[in-house]
């Protein structure tokens, strides 16, 4: 049985965002896993104030849910995210969130399992969804897949046959891919090129100002051999 955090980025609790992720946490949950579900509308937490304290010590100074929905996610073999589409990008809460919580610099993915949904109106949750996929694969998550939804307001997206068929085969995958700890080979070279040539350096660079995050990094001593 795996643990997995699913996550609606959208301040709707019943908008098709949170539609298409209640049906993949049932699809899920049915494959015998066990699923943390959460409202970032039920969460209470402030914005990055860029003052990289979490750099040098780790946690950050503001304790709020953002803080412990990071340590969440380091128990968790695997992560789904959703976000509607705002300004061709993901929702403004999400990303506040996600800032706050680590994913990149922390590298909180690392060998984890990823799917991102993304809904719109119109052709900007294309751009939104490769906004979200690209912030997972350099947190060091395996993509297992994406769901890119166009729907009008207020519709409900499970009305489309080929997207319930969809979320069902995705959702198997996902079980496979975790269970089977399935590595993708160009997204592994991928994210290994991210990491050795961009992020590391970056970090090794001013490694006393890094201390917090290099501590991190020593929990999992694959991702320093990189």
């Amino acid at each position: 049985m795996a643990k997995i955090i699913i996550l609606n980025g959208s301040p709707r609790k019943k908008g098709a965002t949170a539609k298409i992720l209640r049906q993949l946490a049932e699809e899920l949950s049915l494959l015998g896993n066990e699923i943390d579900y959460y409202e970032i509308n039920e969460l209470t937490f402030k914005a990055c104030t860029g003052c990289c304290y979490c750099y040098r010590k780790g946690p950050c100074f503001i304790r709020d849910d953002a803080e412990a929905f990071s340590l969440t996610i380091e128990a968790a073999e695997g992560i789904i995210i959703g976000s509607p589409t705002y300004s061709s990008n993901i929702s403004g809460q999400l990303k506040t969130l996600l800032d706050r919580s680590h994913l990149i610099t922390e590298q909180l993915l690392y060998e984890k399992y990823a799917i991102s949904v993304v809904t719109g109106k119109n052709y900007g949750n294309r751009t939104a969804s490769k906004a979200l996929n690209q912030l997972l694969q350099y947190a060091g998550a395996q993509l297992s897949g994406k769901i890119i939804c166009t729907t009008p307001f207020n519709h409900s997206p499970l009305k489309q046959p080929k997207l319930k068929n969809k979320i069902s085969k995705l959702a198997k995958k996902f079980d496979y891919d975790i269970k089977q700890q399935r590595k993708f080979l160009f997204q592994t070279i991928f994210h290994a090129i991210i990491f050795k040539f961009g992020i590391k350096p970056f970090v090794l660079k001013k490694s006393e100002h890094n201390q917090g995050i290099i501590n991190r990094w020593q929990k999992n001593p694959k991702l320093l051999k990189k």
